[in-house]
């Protein structure tokens, strides 16, 4: 019996920091389609039509322009067909008040983008890899970010 793809989505403004996921998550042995965006309006008019396929999975980058991964996480764990999607907050930003207001509002993991290609690697199949399940239900602040 073949494992089904996870379903992903990526939405990120960069499209270097795009391509560069694709190619790591390509390499990793766990099977996922993969579907990208490049800012959050994108991804919510997608997520919210009829066509649809819902994610296993969505990477968020925070800081996007015309809707920013905040307002998209947000807007995500209010809608009722959408709020039990896993978020994975994806982004530079390290900031102590933009991990604690990800937690605050919904966000399953933080993830600190990777400098190397093999860290991110390391990364997205860490996090492909999580028992949701589990790691939800056990979700406290110390489990949150995503260290490796």
């Amino acid at each position: 019996m073949t494992k089904k793809p996870l379903n992903v989505i990526l939405t990120d403004d960069d499209l270097d920091d795009r391509l560069f996921f694709e190619e790591a998550i390509e390499e990793i042995e766990v099977a996922t389609k993969l579907t990208t965006f490049n800012h959050g309006q994108h991804l919510m008019d997608y997520l919210h039509s009829n066509e649809a396929v819902l994610p296993d999975l969505i990477f968020l980058d925070l800081n996007m322009p015309i809707k920013n991964g905040m307002e998209c996480l947000t807007e995500i764990k209010r809608t009722p067909k959408l709020q039990n999607i896993i978020v994975a907050i994806y982004s530079t930003s390290s900031s102590e008040a933009d991990i604690e207001e990800t937690f605050v509002n919904g966000a399953s993991i933080y993830i600190n983008k990777p400098e190397t290609f093999k860290e991110l690697k390391k990364a997205i199949e860490k996090v492909l890899q999580i028992n949701w399940q589990y790691h939800t239900s056990n979700l406290k602040k110390e489990n949150f970010l995503l260290r490796l």
